[in-house]
């Protein structure tokens, strides 16, 4: 029973985390905008950079802001980082063979929440299965195979391409070694514990116990998954990894974000709010004094 709570607690510490991160990062002073041209929401300027700035008197017209655009485009990042691509083609193939494998498994883990709701509900998803049964175990054998061998093969050429390529080695920290290794560990657990099941129903079974509140009938491997599982679920959001939630914040509120500074506008009065704004921490430039700063000194 302790690994059924322990597995459900990974999970709902895991969203909070990810919510609290979201949430502190909204509540952070005004950002330094960057007004970096093409903008996706501009809509039909952006295929030259343009903005509205161009119209004449543009402060008396309305605006027309393409949040389509803006979905899109987030779409090109989330889904094929895009601008890897672009910019860095060979470590492109390496992290997204990586980012794939993780979208596989998570749909490979609603696969087996629906199944095992199924299960639960009395219909017989056990073994080949029929109709929508077996076309939903055909999709799970795919996404589970896949996103195993993909974020497996992803993680551990990314921790060698860091750790051979002179360049990334400088700028990599202990703490991004570890993270690819973890999840390279835990992939590897995964693996094993799961492959010794036809057609995933061991993995299948398991989820079913975990929704209805029962113990966990894993191997010593399974076990062992399990909790290198939970504790990755907990470290995530903690961690250099988060940066699923700091993306929103980066692209909308920083790159994006060119609503003009008018008389009165909600920017306009952030702007007077950050302006006041004044460092928690201490620093010894003098031009910015945090609390128990001293100019010319180091605190």
């Amino acid at each position: 029973m302790f690994l059924t709570l322990y597995s459900l607690l990974a999970i709902i510490l895991f969203l909070a985390f990810s919510a609290y991160k979201a949430a502190e990062y909204a509540k952070m002073p005004m950002h330094g905008r960057l007004d970096l041209y093409p903008i996706p929401k501009e809509g039909g300027r952006l295929e030259y950079g343009g903005s509205y700035y161009e119209e004449l008197e543009w402060w008396r017209k309305p605006r027309h802001v393409s949040h389509g655009a803006e979905i899109i485009d987030m779409l090109k990042e989330m889904l094929f980082i895009k601008k890897l691509f672009d910019n860095q083609r060979p470590l492109w193939w390496l992290s997204y063979a990586f980012h794939l494998g993780i979208y596989c498994l998570m749909g490979w883990t609603v696969l087996l929440t629906v199944l095992a709701v199924a299960g639960l509900n009395g219909v017989a998803v056990m073994g080949a299965g029929a109709g929508i049964i077996l076309v939903l175990k055909i999709l799970l054998g795919i996404a589970g195979v896949a996103g195993f061998l993909l974020a497996l093969i992803g993680s551990a050429t990314l921790l060698i391409r860091r750790m051979a390529d002179g360049s990334l080695r400088r700028y990599t920290t202990p703490q991004e070694y570890f993270n690819l290794l973890l999840i390279f560990v835990v992939l590897c657990t995964g693996i094993y514990a799961w492959s010794l099941a036809p057609s995933f129903d061991r993995p299948l079974r398991v989820m079913e116990q975990a929704l209805s509140l029962q113990p966990l009938v894993l191997s010593g491997a399974g076990v062992l998954h399990v909790v290198l599982l939970g504790i990755m679920f907990f470290y995530i959001p903690l961690s250099k990894m988060s940066h699923y939630v700091g993306k929103y914040f980066s692209f909308h509120k920083v790159l994006w974000d060119n609503s003009p500074n008018t008389p009165g506008s909600a920017i306009g009065k952030e702007v007077e709010k950050a302006a006041g704004y004044r460092p928690h921490t201490s620093w010894s430039a003098p031009h910015i004094k945090g609390n128990g700063a001293t100019p010319g000194k180091t605190n």
